[in-house]
């Protein structure tokens, strides 16, 4: 049985980047050649990123209320999984952000790992624009994302690049209701019930340096803290 594949994205006012995410997005879906459904979730939006994601051919589900960024991701995922036939062990739900940018090769990349027993990926992310941070402060990141690398795999979890198998993600209840860190918290329910995880540094998309983000203790964040 081939992989379906599911791709989440969640958006808050990101109307100037929501296109060249999906655009990038619909690529790596054609080079994997896999039934696929792409989901924007406009969360709270004020601005036309609903109507772009909707005219770039993609599902689009509106959030008008006052979610958590867990809950809205677990929103587009519930949508996905519908969308795509109900859950099986051949499906591989993707998660990215609006302002990031994945390699055509996203995709198989995972599956890669997915062929070889991993139930979810947790792939690593390079800032797409550095030059936006200041010279000092890009050092000090770059310090702090390779003291978590060891060879071919890393210690880090972003939330713009990962992967889980969909009947393991119902399983442990999909990503907990949290208001920042989701990505770490669905990785520790997932080792918790036994899962094997990965986290290899070839898998790899390319994320925004901005320092003003949508998600509350995101990258942003760190970058902001950072500067």
């Amino acid at each position: 049985m081939t992989w379906r594949i599911g791709v989440v994205v969640p958006a808050r006012d990101e109307e100037r980047r929501i296109g060249p995410c999906l655009e990038a997005v619909a690529a790596a879906v054609q080079r994997a050649g896999r039934p696929a459904v792409v989901c924007v979730v406009a969360d709270r939006c004020r601005d036309s990123t609903a109507e772009r994601a909707l005219a770039a051919g993609v599902d689009v589900v509106v959030n008008r209320g006052p979610l958590t960024i867990g809950d809205v991701r677990n929103l587009g995922f519930r949508r996905v999984v519908g969308r795509l036939g109900g859950v099986t062990e051949r499906m591989w739900l993707l998660g990215t952000d609006a302002d990031t940018i994945v390699p055509t090769t996203w995709i198989t990349d995972h599956l890669r790992y997915a062929e070889s027993g991993a139930v979810a990926v947790a792939g690593a992310v390079d800032l797409d624009d550095p030059h936006l941070l200041p010279a000092d402060a890009l050092a000090r990141y770059t310090r702090l994302v390779a003291a978590r690398v060891a060879g071919s795999t890393h210690g880090h979890a972003y939330a713009a690049n990962l992967g889980v198998r969909a009947d393991a993600f119902l399983r442990v209840g999909g990503y907990p209701g949290v208001i920042a860190g989701e990505e770490h918290a669905l990785l520790a329910r997932l080792r918790h019930a036994g899962h094997r995880v990965l986290s290899p540094t070839d898998v790899r998309a390319r994320t925004s340096a901005r320092t003003t983000g949508r998600a509350r203790g995101g990258l942003a964040d760190l970058l902001c803290a950072l500067t």
